[in-house]
């Protein structure tokens, strides 16, 4: 059990790290997009700041769940993308990240594409930790 709450803990500060870097890569994009002029006003950037937080521990904490041995791993991915995509999308419409709802195509678009980039780094990840499992088989394999 211990150890367990040391593996939730180490993947939600990695998820948190990563939800930061992903925010600022995006107001980054923004302020570009803006010719230097991107205002935020009325603590929206503290707001967005404390998203992103929310965010990092709505992916990071659920990944616990790959832990059990009783789950079948379609099961688990569920849980933990299905918990980390709730609290998203809840942050993200509170922040205004899905669009102003002028377009519905536009909002459907930015939908998906945060599901994608959502998906692809929890794929870089599966193929990390896939990778990782193979090195120490192997390694396990050698010392027979």
């Amino acid at each position: 059990m211990k150890e367990m709450i040391k593996v939730m803990i180490k993947n939600t500060l990695i998820a948190i790290g990563i939800s930061y870097t992903m925010f600022c890569l995006t107001a980054a994009a923004f302020d570009i997009g803006y010719g230097g002029d991107f205002v935020l006003r009325g603590y929206t950037f503290t707001k967005m700041v404390i998203g992103a937080l929310i965010i990092g521990i709505g992916f990071g904490a659920p990944t616990v769940v790959y832990s059990s041995d009783k789950l079948p791993m379609p099961m688990k991915v569920i849980i933990h993308m299905g918990s980390g995509l709730i609290i998203y999308f809840i942050v993200a419409a509170n922040e205004g990240w899905m669009g102003d709802g002028s377009s519905p195509v536009m909002t459907i678009c930015i939908v998906l594409g945060q599901i994608f980039v959502t998906f692809f780094i929890w794929f870089i990840f599966m193929i990390h930790y896939r990778q990782e499992a193979k090195r120490m088989n192997e390694r396990i394999q050698e010392l027979k």
